[in-house]
């Protein structure tokens, strides 16, 4: 007999964004533990971690209403998950990023930096995925990631996604807030910013970050 857990499209994507919600926290859990064993190497963890922590803030955001608690919703489905809940709602960045970040916490190219940047990367390409494409929805989120990058002195005034950051931010300040992008203008952007990130993940190892 099937049991079916929705009666509409609503309640379908609600359960939805659970299992991805379940699957995230799972994975960080697994993830975690195989750099405490020493199985993944610490670059291998800290790139996979940054994506499941953006990943995690994105669908959290989204959730916030029907899941105040994330600790409560591992707790309901008996998770026990402590070091994903730690990574992913007390911390908030990679281990190894955090132990960087103490090392270097007094220079402008800090680890932290850099997780700020590769969150706001993937915070933006998360939002279009998720047909976040008003001007008043896309704007904050360019314009927080720009400003990141700015922060960084390793990387040069021409750096790839700075130019592209400004281009599009300079566009949409051009169109009125409820004003939306085309399907052609959120595929273009998205491959902007996948490429500029691409770029700065290249640019990280060269500046010794």
């Amino acid at each position: 007999m099937e049991v079916k857990l929705w009666n509409d499209k609503r309640e379908r994507e609600m359960y939805e964004n659970f299992a991805e919600l379940y699957a995230i926290i799972r994975t960080t859990e697994k993830l975690e533990k195989a750099y405490i064993r020493d199985t993944i190497s610490p670059s291998e963890y800290e790139t996979n971690c940054q994506k499941l922590i953006a990943h995690f803030k994105t669908l959290s955001s989204t959730l916030k209403d029907t899941i105040p608690s994330i600790e409560r919703f591992a707790d309901t489905y008996k998770m026990d998950c402590p070091a994903a809940i730690n990574r992913l709602v007390v911390s908030g960045v990679p281990a190894t990023v955090e132990h960087r970040a103490a090392a270097a916490a007094s220079t402008t190219t800090s680890a932290a930096i850099v997780a700020e940047c590769v969150q706001n990367f993937i915070t933006a390409m998360d939002s279009l995925k998720l047909n976040m494409v008003a001007v008043d929805q896309v704007h904050p989120l360019l314009s927080d990631l720009s400003t990141s990058l700015s922060k960084l002195t390793i990387l040069p005034p021409n750096f790839e996604g700075k130019m592209k950051m400004k281009e599009w931010i300079s566009r949409l300040s051009k169109m009125g807030a409820a004003d939306e992008l085309t399907e052609q203008q959120s595929r273009q952007l998205h491959f902007d910013l996948e490429s500029s990130y691409n770029s700065f993940m290249a640019a990280l190892p060269n500046a010794g970050t």
